[in-house]
């Protein structure tokens, strides 16, 4: 199985709770969105800007997504006590059941 492995830090001087980190998480979908948009011309406006840009600003919006994700991960684990290594152990199980994972 190919894994692409990428650690994201807890952010500081933030007190975030599970409500705004995921409304933040939904902010965050909705400018990739709107970058995969622009890049694909899906606005109706002709596409003007260099593709290497636009790429670019995907990769930053979908970084900034994992990061929201991450930070709502740590919400979870500190304040709710969810086992977050447990949660994804089972997730694994249910993409192997599904077929997604041949191992």
């Amino acid at each position: 199985m190919q894994q692409k492995i990428i650690a994201l830090p807890k952010l500081d001087n933030l007190a975030p709770t599970m409500e705004s980190t995921a409304l933040k998480l939904m902010e965050e979908a909705g400018e990739l969105a709107q970058a995969i948009g622009k890049f694909r011309g899906l606005s109706g406006e002709e596409v003007q800007v260099d593709a290497a840009a636009v790429q670019a600003a995907i990769t930053r919006e979908l970084l900034d997504v994992a990061q929201t994700a991450v930070s709502l991960m740590f919400v979870l684990e500190e304040q709710y006590g969810i086992d977050i290594q447990q949660a994804l152990e089972e997730h694994l199980a249910k993409l192997r059941a599904k077929g997604y994972l041949k191992y």
